[in-house]
């Protein structure tokens, strides 16, 4: 499934791919030769180190790559709020606690719960794509337990 990004997120994993590839590597690169001057490469921390962090920040350039790969840029101008869909902020009631929440759905890679925004692959973002203003929607837990919201507005 591809990665649905706003314009803004798109450009923060660009921006990020572009600083590891560049600056990050040379840093790696000057560690490395660093720590191979301290001789003996088999009892070398510093060297063990640097070529653990190299290995990490390559596992995250592939990630950011295939990421933006599949990317798919939300042109919110297109974006309707008769139905959620990714990109859209929508305020639901929750029936259990008699409460409001509101939260942004995006892809996976712009999820952060702790600011609303929430992945439109999470329990929750799955249960309410496709719903509308005045629908209840039943969200099956991880751990089996089911939150019962009301979709209450839709917004871009």
């Amino acid at each position: 499934m591809a990665n649905e990004l706003t314009p803004e997120g798109y450009n923060r994993l660009f921006t990020e791919l572009n600083q590891l590839k560049t600056t990050g590597r040379d840093e790696i690169a000057a560690r490395i030769k660093e720590a191979r001057s301290f001789g003996d490469l088999s009892e070398n921390a510093e060297y063990d180190e640097a070529m653990n962090a190299q290995a990490i920040m390559e596992a995250r350039i592939a990630k950011l790559e295939e990421e933006l790969r599949t990317a798919v840029v939300i042109d919110e101008s297109e974006i309707s709020t008769d139905v959620i869909t990714t990109g859209v902020k929508v305020t639901l009631h929750d029936v259990e606690y008699d409460e409001d929440v509101v939260y942004q759905l995006l892809g996976k890679s712009q999820a952060n719960p702790e600011k609303g925004i929430i992945s439109d692959q999470s329990p929750v973002g799955k249960a309410l794509i496709g719903k509308k203003i005045g629908e209840i929607v039943n969200v099956e837990l991880p751990n089996g337990a089911t939150i019962k919201f009301e979709v209450v507005s839709i917004t871009k």
